[in-house]
């Protein structure tokens, strides 16, 4: 979930830049700073408006020629006041008021200031296209007000001219505050998308790492218990067995259930470090192609016979990842000899070095009937893993019955120059 940065005063922002926003509402809320600005620009028309009043009826007004009758100044005064009121719906309608009141500029002096707040208004939330146009019909209507009310002191040109500048300022001004803040809506946006694909990666590293920490575990407690289940299968078959013979079988059964055990607590301790967000756990030493003849001797202390064919010279030279895919892959291929070939003779044969690539292969007969006690359960994803290790690591991987009858599981692997 993405959490938006909430700014130290959000009263000093206008309603549409607060976050975070309120989807249940069709427009913004006013703010603090949206009551000051609207109570000084009605507190400033209404000055207006007296002073234009009180100009229109003095003797030598200062501001537009007098009216013929008193009774128009008081329509005036009156307009003045209801462009005034209209002040504090301005936000909701802008374009709608401003289309409205423009034939009142055409004549209404005690309305300028309130008309022209409206029209910054409409600049300021509108597309340039639609400020334009307005501006265009504002223009016309000073050509209009200019000759119906003029300026006692200047000229009709100078009366238009000064019109023109007071408007273009205003649309200046208005386009400045509105890509402000589209700047500043735009930079959110570019901010909480950043954020919600660096806690996207997260999550899919997180699934990645959890995904490959699953496939670690399966592939080494299905050999640990595949151990287990062949030793126990030795004593039940033979429970006559001689005591030293018993007692190696379970020696062999306690040391694997350790080792299980102890491999599944590794395990869960990384996967609950990183559900606690700690990530510091140490991961259990990963194996190597050194590590192979361990591997082959352990399936040897069960009973499973085992050749092996090992032209890699030095196993410590070989990289890492290499290693351990070769390792896993190995590891595979005799779970599953022991699993549905008990009895079976195993091959495994590693060739390769540097340039070549590394070639892993494990073979075994194909079995034939059913084992005593019956196959091991399997989830079936074993042969699933390591095609994606493989596929992850650049190299080919085939397994099924060859033309000897044999099942093969057989891996080429790049290995760098």
């Amino acid at each position: 979930m993405t959490s938006i940065a909430v700014p130290e005063h959000p009263w000093l922002l206008p309603g549409e830049l607060v976050v975070p926003a309120e989807p249940e509402r069709s427009r913004p809320r006013r703010t603090t700073r949206d009551w000051v600005v609207d109570s000084l620009a009605f507190l400033i028309s209404l000055l207006w408006v007296l002073f234009a009043t009180v100009d229109s009826l003095s003797p030598t007004p200062e501001a537009a020629v007098p009216l013929p009758h008193d009774w128009m100044v008081g329509v005036d005064a009156l307009i003045g006041l209801v462009c005034c009121g209209l002040l504090w719906v301005r936000r909701r309608w802008p374009l709608g008021l401003a289309l409205a009141t423009l034939p009142l500029s055409t004549f209404s002096m005690a309305a300028a200031i309130p008309l022209l707040i409206v029209y910054f208004t409409v600049v300021v939330h509108r597309r340039t296209a639609v400020a334009v146009a307005v501006t265009g019909v504002g223009l016309l209507t000073n050509l209009v007000f200019s000759w119906a009310r003029p300026d006692p002191a200047m000229p009709y040109w100078l009366t238009v001219s000064w019109g023109v500048v007071i408007t273009l300022a205003v649309l200046a001004w208005g386009m400045f505050v509105r890509a402000r803040r589209q700047l500043i809506v735009s930079l959110r946006e570019r901010a909480e998308r950043a954020e919600t694909e660096q806690q996207l990666r997260v999550a899919q590293a997180r699934h990645l790492e959890r995904t490959r920490i699953a496939r670690e575990m399966h592939d080494v407690l299905a050999h640990r218990i595949s151990l287990l289940s062949l030793h126990a299968g030795a004593l039940e078959f033979r429970p006559d067995a001689p005591a030293d013979e018993v007692a190696r079988a379970a020696g062999v059964i306690r040391g694997s259930a350790h080792a299980a055990l102890q491999d599944l607590r590794e395990v869960i301790g990384v996967l609950r470090a990183e559900g606690d967000g700690t990530g510091d756990a140490p991961e259990p030493p990963q194996p190597t192609l050194a590590d192979l003849p361990a591997l082959i001797d352990e399936s040897r202390t069960a009973g499973v016979r085992v050749n092996v064919s090992d032209s890699v010279g030095r196993p410590a030279e070989v990289p890492a990842a290499l290693g351990r895919a070769a390792y896993r892959i190995v590891q595979e291929g005799l779970t599953n000899a022991r699993k549905h070939a008990a009895g079976a003779a195993v091959t495994v044969d590693v060739t390769g070095g540097p340039g070549a690539g590394l070639t892993v292969a494990i073979a075994n007969r194909w079995p034939v009937g059913t084992p005593v006690g019956g196959t091991l359960p399997g989830a079936g994803t074993g042969l699933v893993g390591i095609s994606e290790r493989v596929a992850l690591a650049g190299g080919r991987l085939a397994y099924g019955r060859d033309d000897t009858g044999d099942f093969r599981l057989a891996a080429w692997l790049p290995w760098p120059a």
